[in-house]
């Protein structure tokens, strides 16, 4: 069911809901691309012959069967929900698992809080400190800076990152220029998130579900979910090597729906 009168009661401007929910429907063209490559990463997989041990020895690597489920972990299919979801909504009365994380105060590059242990919570905070780092600098020249420091070789690009083009469209929704405005405030909050899985222990598929509140004159607030390949790199996670995965459903934390999709609480230990 859509909730444009739940919109219209929390007193969001509805000129403001309406263009911020362009956060959410801009990860449609994403979406395709992550589900073409789900298509062709399972082919890979079924149909990739075995090479024999000339032909490894010949490329000086085992077969790459690991990356292969990396790849299939990242594409398989999140569920979906309406884009009136992520606007905000009624607490549910149903109880939400619970996601522990840990916390630091070490800063790493691009003033991201960095030090989260090699664990999939360890990826999952991480992950979290990016985004809300990235997002609440209110400029592309801000979320640029952060995935140039942030993301591993063959991840996501200054270009191709969605959080870049999830700034360009909350800056236009505002009517602002991509420097941001000293009128603008962005407060982003990692409220929910998930683990949607591991493989080995340096990587994970992570998912944060973010609540924004976005001022400009007026004060407007949706959920934005955020999923990514999450490596880790010596000593820190970064945004991994690959296509970004297939987007989670973006849903107010706290809702029916968001229980309902997997979502789960984050608390902090």
């Amino acid at each position: 069911m859509r909730r444009h009168r739940d919109v219209r009661g929390s007193r969001i401007p509805e000129w403001g809901a309406a263009r911020l929910r362009a956060l959410v429907v801009v990860a449609a063209p994403v979406a395709l691309t992550v589900m073409a490559g789900a298509v062709l990463a399972v082919v890979g997989v079924l149909t990739q012959e075995k090479p024999d041990s000339t032909d490894a020895a010949r490329h000086g690597a085992a077969p790459s069967r690991h990356v292969s489920l990396q790849d299939a972990l990242a594409a398989t299919p999140m569920p979906t929900a309406d884009p009136d979801d992520a606007l905000p909504g009624p607490v549910s009365r149903q109880a939400a698992g619970v996601i522990e994380l840990p916390r630091t105060k070490a800063d790493g590059p691009a003033d991201v809080p960095t030090g989260f242990p090699r664990t999939p919570e360890g990826a999952l905070a991480q992950l979290a400190a990016i985004d809300v780092t990235a997002m609440q600098t209110g400029s592309m020249d801000g979320v640029r800076r952060v995935i140039a420091e942030w993301a591993a070789l063959g991840g996501p690009t200054q270009e191709t990152w969605s959080g870049v083009a999830g700034m360009a469209s909350l800056l236009s929704a505002a009517g602002l220029p991509g420097a941001g405005s000293p009128q603008l405030a962005i407060v982003v909050r990692p409220v929910m998130g998930l683990i949607k899985g591991t493989v080995g222990p340096d990587f994970a598929v992570v998912c944060v579900n973010l609540e924004f509140t976005v001022t400009v004159e007026q004060t407007s607030r949706i959920a934005i979910a955020d999923c990514q390949r999450m490596a880790w790199a010596g000593e820190r996670w970064v945004i991994g090597a690959g296509p970004e995965p297939a987007p989670a459903p973006s849903v107010w934390p706290g809702t029916d729906t968001a229980v309902a999709t997997g979502w789960r609480e984050l608390r902090h230990v």
